[in-house]
Order: structure tokens, then sequence, then C-alpha cells
């Protein structure tokens, strides 16, 4: 077992199905992801560079992915709120999850890693 597995398997479902989901996806999008805790959440890294986290809103208790470098992502599903430099993606768990949008932006913030925008 990893060190975020009982963040995923002590969820309800739909959410547990959902964020274990979203886990892999994150986690097939480049080999050198990698999948750490940091503020008791799950965080992915990049070349060991915080690049996005996941958790559950506790409001609405829809998870979402946190994208560390959101400023600098634009899509209209993304939201900023009072953060400065992150953006949350909201995920439904109860509908089916939107896989393309989710592997675009995914793909457009690894880009900023890849293309040293963001110093690794």
């Amino acid at each position: 077992m990893s060190i975020n597995d009982t963040f995923y398997f002590n969820k309800e479902e739909p959410n547990k199905s959902c964020l274990l989901t979203l886990r892999n996806i994150i986690l097939d999008q480049d080999e050198s992801i990698t999948e750490t805790k940091k503020y008791s959440m799950p965080c992915f890294c990049y070349k060991n560079k915080m690049f996005c986290y996941l958790w559950i809103d506790k409001k609405t208790e829809e998870p979402y992915i946190l994208f560390v470098e959101g400023l600098r992502l634009h899509h209209p599903k993304l939201e900023i709120g009072k953060r400065s430099r992150m953006k949350v993606f909201r995920v439904n768990p109860n509908e089916d999850i939107p896989l393309n949008i989710i592997k675009v932006l995914l793909k457009t913030a690894l880009d900023l890693y890849k293309n040293g925008t963001i110093i690794i």
C-alpha cells in the first residue's frame, strides 16, 4: 500500500472511485510523475516538483484536481477562487469523468515543466 492509500480508501462512494480514477489518469500521463503526500493531500510531482493535488471540497463534497501552476492555465472550467497561484478543476463524481478535458489540462500543465517555463 502506498502512503496515500488510506486517503482514497477511507472515502465514501462515489468519491472513492472518482478519486482513484483521477489518480490513475494523472499517473498515466508521464513516467516521471510520482505521488507523495503534502498537507495531508495526495500530491503529484513531476521530477520532484509539485504539479497537482487531489482533494475534496468541504462545502460541495466534490473531488477536484488542484493545479499548482494554475494561474498559467486557461480553461473555462478552471476556478481560481481566492487563490493567487493555483486553480482547481472540479469533478462531479456522479457523472462521467470528463477525460478529454482532464488530459488536455494535465498535458498543458506538464508542458510548463517540460519546456522550462517552470524550472525543475
